[in-house]
């Protein structure tokens, strides 16, 4: 009677635990062509970037408190009529926020977004 029981949970607690943190990249909403990666052999000519912002999760990544914007961070990089390519994005914890993540038992799960790429135009 125990055992369908433990089972249940753990497979509800694995499902809400795996669940979390998840993040989603829209690059339709920047305004301007991006693309992932040039054509092989190929770099993309233009002035390299690299903008670092926040994301914040809570309840060990089951709430969206804030959401890192791509559009902001790049807001400063780009003018009318150019272009990204060679954009890589990093989603990592640093140090201060695995300390902060683990004093807070989990309730407030900080992350690191960097985006880079390339810009590239007139």
């Amino acid at each position: 009677m125990i055992a369908p029981r433990l089972g249940r949970f753990v497979a509800a607690a694995a499902l809400v635990l795996l669940a979390g943190c998840a993040q989603t990249f829209d690059a339709t909403t920047l305004g301007v062509p991006a693309s992932l990666a040039s054509d092989a052999g190929q770099q993309p000519t233009g002035e390299a970037f690299s903008v670092t912002t926040h994301s914040v999760h809570g309840f060990w990544g089951l709430m969206k408190f804030r959401s890192p914007s791509v559009e902001r961070a790049l807001a400063g990089q780009l003018l009318d009529g150019q272009a990204i390519s060679n954009v890589r994005i990093k989603v990592r914890s640093s140090v201060t926020d695995v300390i902060f993540t683990i004093l807070t038992a989990g309730l407030v799960v900080p992350r690191s977004v960097t985006v880079e790429g390339v810009v590239t135009g007139p």
